[in-house]
């Protein structure tokens, strides 16, 4: 495909800022495409390229691009106006929606982005049990603030970031997924945890599912020992189901973080939990949080438009589409006899080259990521835009047709036959 005019936007987006990106994830080399428009399950580039989009923005788009509820419902309040810096009666029906919706949700708060609704999430728990011990799980990512910017390596914390003083993640601990025994005994010699974040299906090291019984164990585990459990549902917030994965597993938490789908293509957060719990939050609480443009009526009326959308018959639909590409690919690992897997679930999945089984940050981190790079280019130059890294996840959307799932399975096939 010709991508000059990607390249030439490139090279003057270089001048302005650093690698040319307004987020590392979107870099690649020689240069990253620039989008120019989507519709449905499809983007056009800078060079009017076309490609079947599996990144769907890293997530938010269930609906696909320029979804036709959301984007009249958009055009409507934008002439009622934009953002007041006051309460509007949008902000209170996501709000309504997200009470409804979410198991663990008495009350919500919303704010700007998934980072926010992580940062506040942390402070809250420690300003409501008055510990100061924060556990994450390695290889999850709860935005680009300090305290959770830590992982292990060789056993030893580090933050995945410089300029972070060590001080900034000493109350920071960090245990694998699906290891509930890690979790069990970091409780018995430490009575200052504040609260357990995780992604009860991590997004950000591929996709990792939860073995059996696990979630229910940390649940068991967390309230046994006065612990909060915060689920970071800011990928699977009504993106796996309605209630997210609290609902897909039948597992409560205490707290959770919700992102993406919820402002229907707009930048959005919220935070959602008990309401002993919430009213610790200002002004009826002592745990200060805030934003100028939290619950602005733009992000509401658009994440209320997708959420409207997502009946339980389109989740099915969405459901099967996903395995027919997990079925797809299996087969084809099967077939050509390669070292690979494939983990899923609802509507979201990636595929780890020379790795027969990926159950945490550890095993997707040995994935090979030179042949992943190597479906990246391949699938790209077929016409199928897909995350740049391994450690990320490939989403479907309603507007994907079986068309254009079938398109995908036929080019994965093909790159698997040639690697084979």
């Amino acid at each position: 495909m010709a991508t000059i005019n990607s390249q030439n936007l490139y090279s003057e987006a270089c001048k302005l800022t650093p690698s040319g990106v307004s987020s590392p994830v979107r870099a690649f080399s020689p240069y990253p495409i620039f989008a120019n428009s989507g519709s449905g399950c499809v983007i056009v580039d800078a060079d009017g390229n076309k490609y079947i989009d599996m990144c769907m923005a890293y997530g938010p788009l269930i609906l696909g691009h320029c979804n036709h509820s959301v984007i009249s419902a958009v055009k409507k309040q934008m002439l009622n106006g934009t953002v007041f810096g006051m309460p509007s009666e949008p902000e209170i029906e996501l709000l309504k929606k997200i009470c409804e919706d979410v198991p663990c949700a008495d009350m919500a708060r919303l704010t700007n982005s998934g980072t926010e609704a992580t940062m506040h999430a942390i402070r809250l728990a420690r300003g409501f049990t008055g510990k100061k011990i924060i556990v994450k799980i390695d290889g999850c990512f709860h935005g680009s603030h300090n305290a959770l910017m830590v992982n292990k390596t060789c056993d030893k914390k580090k933050a995945f970031s410089d300029g972070i003083p060590y001080e900034e993640i000493s109350n920071t601990e960090i245990i694998r997924y699906n290891d509930i025994d890690a979790m069990t005994k970091l409780f018995e010699t430490n009575t200052d945890i504040a609260a357990v974040i995780m992604e009860p299906i991590p997004g950000n090291m591929g996709v990792i599912t939860p073995w059996k019984g696990y979630l229910d164990q940390v649940r068991k585990v967390t309230r046994e020992n006065d612990v909060l459990l915060i689920f970071d549902e800011v990928i699977t917030g009504y993106r796996v189901s309605k209630g997210g994965a609290q609902q897909l597993y039948g597992v409560t938490p205490d707290l959770c973080t919700l992102g993406k789908i919820i402002g229907g293509g707009y930048p959005a957060g919220a935070l959602a939990g008990k309401t002993d719990i919430m009213e610790k939050l200002a002004p009826s609480g002592p745990v200060y949080e805030a934003g100028t443009f939290s619950g602005n009526p733009i992000t509401a009326v658009a994440g209320l438009a997708t959420i409207k959308e997502l009946t339980q018959n389109r989740y099915k639909k969405l459901e099967r589409k996903t395995k027919v590409i997990v079925k797809s690919i299996e087969d084809n690992i099967e077939d050509s006899k390669i070292v690979a897997t494939v983990n899923s679930a609802p509507s979201m999945f990636q595929i780890f080259f020379g790795k027969r089984n990926v159950s945490d940050a550890y095993d997707a981190r040995e994935a090979d990521g030179r042949t992943f790079e190597s479906m990246f280019r391949y699938m790209l130059g077929n016409g199928l835009y897909l995350p740049p890294s391994k450690m990320e996840t490939m989403f479907l959307s309603t507007a994907h047709t079986y068309e254009a799932v079938d398109k995908f399975c036929e080019s994965m096939s093909d790159f698997i036959g040639k690697i084979a």
